[in-house]
């Protein structure tokens, strides 16, 4: 992952998605789902486009799996944006990055 996207787990989440002044895109993936192999380059591409405008988070599920469950992830990849503490909108599988862009300018533009 670049440095633009930081790891969360449950001892950072807090900080660096819920107190966020900016709108946060997590990553709910884990290191053997091959989809969420797929989402890594197009969410490390985001990062730096909309670099001081959409802060970016993975979430290793195997990892943080209290995170993952308190969140209804139930499959991944799941990407999940949030805005002011709260999730606005839900991502799940693969999507390309086209759609994502669209979804982060709307979440943008409000």
């Amino acid at each position: 992952m670049p440095e633009n996207v930081i790891t969360v787990d449950q001892s950072n989440f807090q900080k660096f998605v819920l107190e966020s002044q900016k709108p946060v895109l997590v990553d709910f993936s884990a290191a053997w789902c091959m989809p969420c192999r797929a989402v890594d380059p197009i969410v490390s591409e985001l990062a730096k486009e909309y670099n001081g405008k959409v802060e970016f988070a993975k979430v290793n599920v195997d990892e943080a799996p209290f995170l993952a469950s308190s969140y209804g992830i139930m499959s991944i990849p799941a990407l999940i944006i949030f805005e002011d503490g709260k999730p606005i909108e839900h991502i799940i599988g693969f999507k390309p990055k086209n759609q994502l862009e669209k979804l982060l300018d709307s979440v943008l533009a409000k």
